[in-house]
């Protein structure tokens, strides 16, 4: 069924987030705005199955504007909700500061105060996130966090200010947090404070150095492991704060009358991926491995691997085509080559379990024949 969803401050940086995946759910999504006037509010939120509430000042330039935004929009809210005369279920974006007795976290603590009186007031289930400092795509640099302040900054070679590198920090990526919504939406969670996780404990420092290490493996060629926890959501920043002109970059093309061989990225701890060509009839290789391993996947024309074993001189031969993917493993010990059999160009990727290192290539001349 389709939901109703009322979402305030629709257009900032959380907002954004949440109303692309409620669109992608197929629910519908009644935007608010700090242009938004109060019968804006009391229209919208009467036809909200549920509310999201993440209308705010962070750094408003008078400190007494987080109360009269914080506190005020809540009291809004909550004025629209009893308007309504019906349970609205209503997630509210409250802060981990909510407890500092600060401007900031007194006006949020105001918010989850009045938001929480409702569920006696109109039986409306009320949840609370005290969310920590939140990241991820289309946060706003020098606004809504450090970290997409460091990530526009690296991306474009500026300056960044750290005055303690060893201050702690606690992350929740947006991802996370718009999934935590969702659960609450889909009724998997219980009315009250309610926390996103995972939420990571590090350092400024330790999150500049990660961040610093993206922009100089990218000229290196290099690429850090960016698959899980917090580094996978801090290389999606990242890129994400990337300007247009740096959606791409030239890699190394080595050519030669055989045809050319490019890298294309390296690991740390997982090896490399390279891509070469080969001309009919050429044969590429000719060597053997004592502990280097690769995997072949011819993408574009005709292959015949073979292969002979440097000890006993057992061989094999293995025919392959972009039209049926094969890999081919070389093993170590046993001397290979590859040779396009076909009539158009062979195009074959390849991965290596290490990085070439031309000190201690492991790679051995050895013809096969």
């Amino acid at each position: 069924m389709t939901r109703r969803v009322a979402v305030t401050g629709v257009d900032g940086f959380v907002g954004r987030n949440l109303a692309v995946r409620l669109g992608e759910l197929g629910d519908v999504v009644l935007p608010l705005t700090r242009a938004s006037r109060a019968d804006d509010w009391h229209r919208a939120i009467a036809e909200a199955d549920a509310v999201v509430h993440l209308a705010g000042a962070n750094r408003p330039a008078d400190p007494t504007d987080f109360m009269a935004i914080n506190a005020g929009t809540a009291e809004l809210l909550a004025a629209s909700v009893i308007a309504a005369k019906r349970a609205i279920p209503v997630i509210y974006a409250s802060s981990a500061k909510a407890l500092d007795n600060t401007d900031y976290g007194r006006s949020k603590r105001a918010g989850e105060d009045r938001l929480l009186a409702l569920t006696e007031q109109t039986g409306s289930p009320v949840y609370v996130f005290r969310l920590p400092n939140v990241f991820g795509k289309w946060a706003r640099p020098n606004y809504n966090s450090a970290i997409a302040t460091f990530c526009h900054n690296i991306a474009r070679e500026m300056p960044i200010r750290i005055d303690d590198p060893a201050a702690p920090l606690s992350l929740v990526y947006v991802d996370d947090v718009i999934q935590a919504f969702l659960d609450v939406l889909d009724g998997k969670i219980l009315t009250g404070f309610v926390a996103a996780s995972p939420v990571y404990s590090t350092t400024l420092g330790a999150v500049v150095e990660i961040l610093r290490g993206f922009r100089s493996d990218r000229d290196d060629n290099l690429i850090d492991q960016v698959g899980t926890g917090l580094t996978r959501a801090l290389y999606a920043t990242y890129v994400a704060a990337l300007p247009p002109s740096a959606f791409s970059y030239p890699i190394a093309s080595h050519r030669d009358p055989r045809g050319a061989f490019s890298e294309m990225l390296k690991t740390r701890t997982s090896g490399q991926f390279s891509y070469f060509t080969a001309h009919p009839g050429v044969t590429r290789g000719g060597h053997y491995h004592h502990t280097k391993t690769e995997k072949f996947l011819i993408v574009h024309g005709n292959a015949l691997f073979r292969f002979r074993h440097i000890v006993s001189g057992e061989t094999h031969e293995i025919r392959t085509s972009g039209s049926k993917p094969v890999i081919v493993e070389t093993v170590p010990g046993w001397t290979h080559d590859v040779t396009n059999v076909g009539e158009n160009m062979m195009i074959s990727m390849l991965w290596a379990n290490e990085i070439f290192d031309r000190d201690r290539p492991d790679t051995v001349a050895a013809k096969v024949d």
